[in-house]
């Protein structure tokens, strides 16, 4: 196997652990059921026992040594830094979405981040006024109108949907490390791998405690996360609207109907 296939692999069982910080918007949520279309659920399961058996076996392990020897302030630079590479994929999907002024609000964050924040290591731009924005290309097709399609837990990218995986394509071809040779690739994407693996130890253990059924938590809090994503902040109530409604009068009482 190559270091660049290595690479690969550890990029995409890391994208698993990034589900335990969903979990937190997971139980905040008041809207109704996000369990949508799962027909894949027996091969889901599959690769999703795959991915957490690697993870264990592997990635985890790791991440807990480097915790425990890395200083905070090294960890939030390293992870700086691959954030504010990953941005142009953001600022692209600002301006497919029709989102003018945040697309030029985001090039202005990522330039001043580039530069005066020392190729990204450092986060100059938001005590600027200029704050972080989360958008890709599986939102860009949600607000076109494209259905999410079937739940999708790839192997080693961990937990999708159609729509979204398409977000892989752009997403790979605008990071600059994309077009780095594979010697410099691997060790500095596996320093990003091991960084935010260790960024989500605490969440990790917290949904392993919490979840009975560790796939359907995980499924539900992906597919809520992607609804309050897709929304900005503010998800249609979809559960309760045939019995409650705000009052006519803009008090903002519910009243039963």
């Amino acid at each position: 196997m190559t270091s660049f296939r290595i690479y690969r692999m550890l990029k995409q069982i890391i994208l698993l652990s990034m589900i335990c910080i969903i979990a937190g918007c997971a139980t905040t949520q008041t809207s109704g059921d996000y369990t949508k279309d799962d027909t894949l659920e027996p091969a889901n399961r599959v690769f999703f026992d795959i991915n957490e058996t690697l993870d264990r076996a592997l990635i985890k392990p790791i991440a807990e040594v480097y915790a425990d020897v890395a200083p905070n302030f090294i960890r939030a630079g390293i992870t700086n830094f691959f954030e504010n590479l990953a941005y142009l994929n953001v600022i692209l999907n600002d301006l497919l979405q029709g989102k003018i002024n945040q697309g030029l609000s985001d090039v202005v964050r990522f330039v001043a981040n580039s530069t005066m924040g020392v190729g990204g290591l450092f986060d100059v731009a938001t005590p600027m006024g200029l704050p972080e924005h989360d958008e890709d290309f599986g939102q860009t097709l949600a607000v076109w109108g494209f259905d999410e399609g079937s739940y999708l837990y790839l192997p080693f990218l961990g937990p999708n949907t159609v729509r979204d995986s398409t977000n892989f394509v752009p997403s790979t071809l605008l990071n600059p490390f994309y077009y780095v040779s594979s010697a410099i690739l691997f060790p500095v994407t596996a320093i990003n791998a091991i960084n935010k693996r260790a960024n989500l130890l605490e969440a990790s253990n917290i949904r392993d405690e919490a979840a009975v059924d560790p796939y359907s938590f995980t499924r539900e809090a992906y597919l809520q996360q992607r609804e309050y994503l897709i929304h900005d902040g503010n998800p249609p109530i979809t559960g309760y609207d045939d019995v409650f409604s705000a009052d006519d009068d803009g008090s903002g009482v519910l009243k039963i109907e």
